[in-house]
């Protein structure tokens, strides 16, 4: 028996209506995983990092399960995203930030590499897409300017990683953001940003602004009109009543002074180990570290930190024999004999997949 285009057109819809049921009834199912997982590795005695280590100078441990390691003993060129906040309360730290263009082409990413500019505030905006050419990064840089109260942190790195997962596959991924510790205004969530940047193998650092400094040097926001003209409020006696005697007398604008800001502030300098940090949590859970800085030397000190780690750092590679364990994979690696110091990324989350594809 024949049956006509449209019969079949109207069977193929309930069969695909039936199969989106199904699906809906059973839950949703997940899928994917780690295909090869990347540590780098610093390795460091008394405080100095130890080179000329081979692949038999490590052991390697994936939920306490040995795994066979590749060691890239070449210079592996950097593919690096450099995210800079620039909310309004950014702004005293920007004209050092402007500056370090140089730093990142000669310290960081090297004659081989590559890196792309992107601020931020509630916006995502990439002012240099990826490029040899320092001059272009250092020419972005300049264009830096302050823009809203916002800093949506999180979804920086989002933005980031997108940018960074399309990038030549031989390439170390690294994304340096000079920001506030804290997020102010981001849509995605923390989690979801980390395992993004997990499993595509991407290294954060943070340069932090210090939160007392933008606080205490914020602009804010324009203040509102005051409704009221000079001659509506109440007289003070034996003076006259104009637009600055209103300031003076009831604050800017004719409206009462704001002093919350600052107290919170102080309040989180105190407390602050109940509050979550972003910063923290990207850098511990992909391998990079945290900085600071208050000038444009201590700027280019941790620049040039940052870049002295990430050309000392070994790159282990492996293929995790145990991928039918889903969820959190520890992280442990040593070195043979066991007499350094060594830090890498703690793990990372993966898909179980039971028929070990």
């Amino acid at each position: 028996m024949s049956v006509e285009p449209s019969m079949r057109t109207a069977f193929c819809l309930l069969a695909v209506c039936g199969l989106a049921a199904a699906q809906e009834q059973q839950g949703p199912t997940f899928t994917g995983g780690v295909n090869v997982v990347v540590a780098p590795v610093t390795v460091t005695s008394g405080g100095q990092f130890v080179n000329g280590l081979e692949a038999r100078n490590f052991k390697l441990l994936d939920n306490g399960k040995e795994q066979d390691i590749k060691l890239d003993v070449s210079f592996v060129p950097i593919s690096l995203v450099l995210a800079v906040q620039c909310s309004s309360n950014a702004h005293v730290f920007l004209p050092a930030i402007r500056k370090i263009g140089p730093l990142i082409e000669g310290l960081v990413t090297g004659k081989d590499g590559e890196a792309a500019l992107l601020a931020f505030d509630h916006r995502m905006r990439t002012l240099q897409d990826f490029t040899s050419d320092g001059r272009l990064i250092s020419k972005a840089l300049e264009s830096l300017n302050p823009g809203s109260s916002s800093h949506a942190m999180i979804d920086a790195v989002f933005s980031g990683t997108r940018m960074l997962r399309n990038r030549p596959k031989g390439n170390r991924k690294v994304l340096l953001m000079v920001t506030e510790t804290i997020d102010r205004g981001s849509e995605g969530r923390m989690r979801e940003a980390l395992l993004e940047a997990q499993i595509h193998n991407i290294q954060i650092y943070t340069v932090n602004i210090n939160r007392l400094v933008t606080t205490l040097t914020d602009k804010g926001q324009p203040p509102r009109f005051d409704p009221y003209a000079p001659g509506q409020r109440a007289r003070i006696p034996g003076q006259p009543m104009t637009p600055s005697t209103n300031q003076a007398a009831f604050g800017i604008s004719g409206n009462s002074a704001n002093f919350t800001p600052l107290l919170v502030e102080l309040f989180r300098q105190t407390k602050s180990i109940f509050f979550d940090n972003p910063a923290e949590v990207f850098t511990k859970y992909t391998g990079g570290r945290e900085y600071s800085f208050i000038n444009q030397n201590t700027l280019e000190r941790v620049i040039g930190e940052i870049g002295e780690e990430l050309h000392r750092q070994y790159l282990l590679s492996y293929s995790p024999s145990n991928q039918n364990e889903g969820g959190w994979h520890e992280i442990q690696v040593v070195t043979v004999p066991s007499r350094h110091e060594v830090r890498t990324r703690p793990g990372y989350w993966m898909a179980a997949r039971p028929d070990g594809r």
